[in-house]
């Protein structure tokens, strides 16, 4: 039977049905009961969510006898047991056989759980709310006695959100049969309270009458282990490429932080299968595909040349003896054995890439780079390099202006680099890494890209959707800078909805610990769509950031920095690509010179 003790003083009729384990209850009349004891998650599994095929009576997730397919899980890499990496955390899918407990329903349990770390990851999703998802309030408990709360969503898992799930399963057990889905699974991370650690964890109660959270997986996430952010991109899309089958990719990046002890990180966003990876490497570029010296083999999961990287998931390269040079091309080389027919892209690298010969197999050794007779301008899979020292890492959240959209392909002159450059050859401040989280297309509100399933749109999901990934669980993040709102106000968004964004933005950064610097929108006049009420939306937003009233920690007036003088509802003439919308080399440089770096520097809180 399931027994709540409100109060003080109770008094208990038993029967003769076991309590749940960790149930406790006074003994002594007048005396508050003692707290449950803190349990592994997989003890407290009390709901079974998978079922096979074959048996979907087994298993009944939402309380209507519907669950998620064994099958389908294990096609997407999920099987029992997967080891899945995830915004940076580590989380362990349940190891139990389709038609065992392997979730619990949030209500109160008391999770042991160790370690120190800026956030919790669960991975979680909410039933019979409504469609409209699951909140409650837990509580962390810390090792010193001091304890903090949290608010905890888990969006339904029929009909939450796809740009923020981790993995879309193409069907929903039943019992009348499978039906269409996509059924849905999330990665929600907390904050922790920083340099604390952590002793246990209280799920939040369930309300009478209240949808079910279940969580599957908790961890604590640790973004920080002494890394600094060298070289970033975000996955902007999904898209169709090849295929490709047993070749390898050699893709060209541009170091900013430099340091020791390099590993990479590779990413399977919003795909639907697993990825394997059969070997990496890394080197200092030389010319064109050729390295300067021979590549560095890289290793995954303590010393594996290769990897599985399940849907929705990353994997980091162990650390590898390598040291990344400042301000320095690299060439990442990876080799896909199997075929690959879609990746997760970042669709505007203005970099220039390679590509070995179809069955070419594993030239991720090759230094002199005449085995990659391939091209591409795009970023597939790889999201970031790390070196392991440095102060930490300073993220720039933008759209195609941050992405260096029309600025000069290989040059790296995009206003990030600008900064990066900027911060390497001072002495004043620490020599923070600056990595380039833009996006071109991308909105504040709306997501371009859907966030499931193979298409032709890499504008990205929207800069709020996709803050956990690619800024609040960077490698030591320190400060966000975030650029954004044109594409909003250009397509119709109200200047209330895009301010409304940027304080929520403002808001989940600074929970985090995070500097947050704000950048003005840049004037676009003789852009196609840029009518003068676009523009009256643009000043609309722009004076909300230059009088935020403590909303941000500091304003960058780049729209001060481009517009005319004499007509400052467009760009200065110097500064245009020619578009109207986009700076030009000249115009990027600008902007990064401008940036006081006092700015950037975090204030201790």
């Amino acid at each position: 039977m399931r027994v709540r003790l409100w109060g003080t003083a109770l008094t208990l009729l038993l029967t003769a049905t076991a309590l749940p384990a960790g149930t406790a209850v006074a003994t002594t009349a007048g005396r508050a009961p003692r707290p449950p004891a803190p349990l592994p998650l997989a003890r407290l599994f009390d709901n079974t969510a998978i079922s096979d095929n074959s048996g979907p009576g087994e298993a009944d997730f939402d309380g209507a006898g519907h669950s998620l397919s064994a099958q389908d899980l294990a096609a997407a890499g999920w099987p029992p047991g997967s080891a899945l990496t995830i915004d940076g955390a580590r989380l362990e899918w349940p190891r139990g056989t389709s038609g065992a407990a392997d979730n619990v329903i949030a209500d109160g349990q008391t999770v042991s759980l160790r370690g120190r770390g800026d956030a919790l990851t669960f991975l979680v999703a909410g039933t019979g709310g409504n469609g409209e998802g699951v909140t409650g309030n837990g509580t962390v408990r810390y090792r010193d006695g001091s304890r903090s709360g949290f608010e905890l969503t888990a969006p339904d898992w029929r009909s939450g959100l796809l740009s923020t799930k981790v993995v879309a399963l193409p069907h929903i057990n039943g019992p009348d049969g499978q039906l269409g889905g996509p059924a849905r699974l999330y990665a929600v991370s907390v904050p922790l309270r920083a340099g604390q650690e952590v002793a246990s964890v209280v799920l939040p109660r369930r309300a009478e009458g209240a949808g079910a959270l279940h969580v599957f997986a908790v961890s604590v996430r640790d973004t920080g282990q002494g890394r600094t952010g060298s070289w970033a991109a975000s996955t902007a899309g999904y898209r169709a490429v090849g295929p490709w089958q047993d070749r390898t990719l050699r893709l060209v990046v541009h170091a900013g932080a430099g340091g020791p002890r390099a590993r990479i990180r590779l990413a399977n966003t919003f795909a639907a299968a697993p990825v394997d990876i059969g070997a990496a490497s890394v080197a200092v570029r030389g010319s064109g595909a050729a390295a300067d010296a021979a590549p560095v083999p890289l290793t995954f999961r303590r010393g594996h040349t290769g990897t599985r990287i399940p849907a929705g998931a990353e994997a980091f390269s162990d650390p590898v003896d390598f040291t990344v040079p400042a301000d320095t091309d690299l060439l990442v080389s990876i080799h896909l054995p199997g075929t690959v027919a879609a990746a997760p892209v970042h669709q505007e690298a203005t970099q220039q890439s390679y590509l070995s010969a179809p069955g070419s197999g594993n030239l991720t050794g090759d230094r002199d780079g005449g085995a990659f007779p391939g091209t591409m301008s795009i970023w597939p899979f790889l999201t970031g390099v790390d070196v392991g020292s440095g102060p930490g890492s300073i993220v720039a959240l933008g759209d195609s202006i941050t992405d260096g959209v029309k600025s000069t392909s290989g040059t790296n002159r995009r206003w990030p680099d600008v900064l990066a450059r900027r911060f390497q050859a001072q002495d004043r401040y620490p020599r923070y890494g600056v990595i380039n989280h833009g996006i071109s297309a991308n909105r504040i509100v709306t997501d371009r890209y859907q966030g499931d399933g193979v298409s032709t749109d890499t504008g990205g999901v929207s800069a709020q959707h996709r803050l956990e990934r690619d800024v609040l669980a960077q490698p030591s993040a320190r400060t966000v800078v975030v650029f954004e709102g044109i594409n909003d106000v250009r397509w119709g968004t109200s200047a209330d909805e895009v301010i409304a964004g940027l304080r929520a933005i403002a808001r989940r950064a600074h929970e985090r610990g995070l500097q947050v610097v704000a950048a003005t929108i840049a004037p676009c006049e003789g852009y196609t769509d840029c009518l003068p009420a676009v523009d009256e939306r643009r000043q609309a937003v722009n004076a909300f950031l230059r009088g935020h009233d403590g909303v941000f920690d500091a304003v960058l007036d780049f729209d001060a920095v481009l517009r005319d003088p004499q007509r400052p509802q467009r760009m200065l003439p110097v500064y245009d690509s020619g578009d109207h919308l986009h700076p030009g080399d000249a115009g990027l440089k600008a902007l990064g010179d401008s940036v006081d770096l006092a700015a950037l520097v975090p204030v201790r809180r």
